[in-house]
C-alpha cells in the first residue's frame, strides 16, 4: 500500500500559468533530484475558478517513513519553495497524508 501527499495552493488567473510552468520546470524536478527512497510520482492537478485558480498536488511515497525522509519529523508541514510563494495567492500549510488502501484499474 501507498502513502499519499495531498496539497492544495491558489493562484490568481494572471499568475496560474506561470505557476504551473514553474512546478514543471523548477519545483517537480528539483524534488526528483532529491532522489528520495519510495518515492513514486507527484501528480499535478488545475481548476480554474472565477477569480482565482486552485491547484492540487498528489504525491506517492512507498510509506510513511518515505515522507519523514522527504520533509522531516514535521512531515505534515507543506514545502512550497519560495519561488513558487511569490506566484501564490494562499495556500494549505499542511500536507494530508492518506494510506492507500485500495486501488482499481478499468481496463
Amino acid at each position: 500500500m501507498a502513502i499519499k501527499r495531498i496539497w492544495h495552493g491558489w493562484t490568481t488567473p494572471e499568475n496560474a500559468e506561470k505557476y504551473q510552468n514553474l512546478l514543471h520546470n523548477e519545483v517537480f524536478p528539483g524534488i526528483e533530484k532529491k532522489n528520495i527512497s519510495g518515492y513514486q510520482s507527484i501528480e499535478l492537478m488545475r481548476r480554474d475558478l472565477s477569480d482565482e485558480v486552485e491547484f492540487i498536488t498528489i504525491m506517492t511515497f512507498d510509506i510513511l517513513q518515505n515522507v519523514i525522509d522527504f520533509q522531516g519529523e514535521d512531515y505534515e508541514r507543506c514545502y512550497v519553495p519560495d519561488s513558487a510563494q511569490l506566484l501564490l495567492k494562499r495556500w494549505d500549510k499542511v500536507s494530508a497524508h492518506y494510506e492507500t488502501i485500495e486501488s482499481r484499474k478499468y481496463k
